[in-house]
């Protein structure tokens, strides 16, 4: 009798390395969200307009690295709901920040590298998107092999989650409304049709209206307040989806949107407040600072997880100026409010010009953690593609872990073979 083999799942380095039989078919996904997305305004074929934006290649992920990522996670949640945290970091935000409208903030992205002893935080977002694309990602993903049967893709099962984005909007509004009925959502971002993730806003309209709530994607300028109204072409609006990156809302044109949002006459998320506890880059440096921690009140185990689990960030002065410089090689330069890699700098690579600017400018200098790579198989000669993870958290929750595959300075969706991967890990 032949004895039986128990199959084990292959290292997850090894697999990134030489699993290439897993995959989506990107032309079909491209086609069909065209398809389906062409009568809510989707003028040209994403293949042509959005050709790398998904990556065909998932990227695997041990388990121990997905609780890293859980620890360092729970541990700024714990800080980010400290009334002495709270007081310094709302202090040196702009005013619009100290309003609390009651919601928490929808899709807070903790975006992290891995390093060789585990992963690294290297940011966090306050509209983070991608999600719903990489749920259609991880729906179109087939298993070919043995070796990575039983991985998962998050701590929901992907058929499901759709379910729990849509509620977590409905807790938004329940925060600020209680139980009265949500009839219409606004997905507001500056000219959305040129925007590169405009197919997710259209995404998102068909989820809210398949679960019976109305949903327009508007430009802020469009939207009128009037006698404690917030509206859109002469219809209610009752919350926003923002997708702004003008976080506080300073620019005129978004004068109706930080009036609607003041006076409670419409539900906005995510909001300032958000932008300000969890995005804004200095607080890297309050978060990795062990004094200032212990001076919030934040138990050492806290401390040292968030010592292990994030880079060292500092503010720049330019003071220190020389020290920076000559220091650069082992920096990444980041602007307080960036978002998308704008304007941020490896110090590598960094000119004395554009190193004037980040003086000149808002800027905090982070202890660069080199991103892990995933291979893609080009014409049988593998490239190695760059890559970070980014966790999608609600009210201190994962709801999905995905990734960005890349090759360059930062992370962007100009890469053949590269875009938003989706993240498999053992169950446990």
């Amino acid at each position: 009798m032949n004895a039986i083999v128990e199959r084990r799942p292959l290292p997850v380095g090894r697999l990134n390395r030489e699993c290439f039989c897993i995959g989506a078919d990107v032309d079909a996904l491209q086609a069909w969200l065209h398809r389906d997305l062409a009568r809510r305004g989707l003028v040209r074929p994403v293949v042509e307009t959005h050709p790398h934006l998904f990556s065909a290649l998932p990227v695997f992920v041990s388990r121990e690295h997905v609780m890293g990522m859980r620890s360092v996670i729970a541990a700024v949640e714990s800080v980010a709901a400290l009334p002495a945290y709270r007081a310094a970091v709302l202090d040196r935000a702009p005013a619009i920040a100290r309003f609390a409208p009651g919601p928490r903030g929808v899709f807070l992205g903790y975006d992290f590298h891995l390093a060789d002893d585990g992963p690294r935080l290297i940011e966090i977002n306050t509209n983070a998107g991608g999600a719903l694309l990489n749920v259609e990602l991880a729906r179109a993903q087939r298993v070919c092999c043995e070796e990575v049967r039983g991985l998962t893709t998050g701590p929901v099962d992907i058929g499901c989650l759709e379910e729990r984005l849509h509620a977590m909007f409905l807790e938004e509004w329940r925060l600020a409304r209680g139980d009265a009925p949500l009839a219409r959502i606004a997905i507001v971002d500056q000219t959305p049709a040129q925007q590169y993730l405009f197919p997710e806003f259209l995404l998102f309209q068909r989820l809210f209206e398949a679960h019976g709530v109305r949903a327009v994607v508007a430009d802020p300028a469009q939207l009128d307040l009037r006698e404690g109204v917030l509206s859109h072409n002469g219809e209610r609006v009752d919350l926003v989806y923002n997708r702004l990156t003008d976080f506080y809302f300073d620019m005129p044109e978004h004068a109706a949107l930080r009036e609607a949002y003041l006076s409670g006459a419409a539900v906005v998320t995510p909001h300032p407040r958000a932008h300000a506890l969890y995005a804004d880059k200095r607080n890297l440096a309050l978060l990795t600072d062990e004094q200032r921690l212990r001076a919030c009140g934040v138990p050492q185990e806290t401390i040292a997880t968030l010592q292990s689990g994030i880079p060292a960030t500092r503010p720049v002065d330019p003071a220190d100026a020389e020290r920076l410089w000559s220091e650069r090689k082992a920096l990444f330069f980041k602007p307080v409010c960036g978002f998308g890699s704008r304007g941020s700098y490896r110090g590598d690579k960094l000119t004395r010009g554009a190193f004037a600017e980040i003086l000149e400018g808002d800027y905090v200098a982070q202890a660069l953690v080199p991103p892990s790579e995933r291979l893609l198989k080009e014409a049988d000669t593998p490239q190695a593609l760059k890559m970070d993870l980014r966790n999608y958290v609600y009210g201190g929750e994962v709801q999905l872990v995905a990734a960005r595959l890349y090759q360059g300075q930062t992370t962007n969706f100009r890469t053949p073979g590269g875009g938003f991967a989706p993240v498999f890990y053992p169950p446990g």
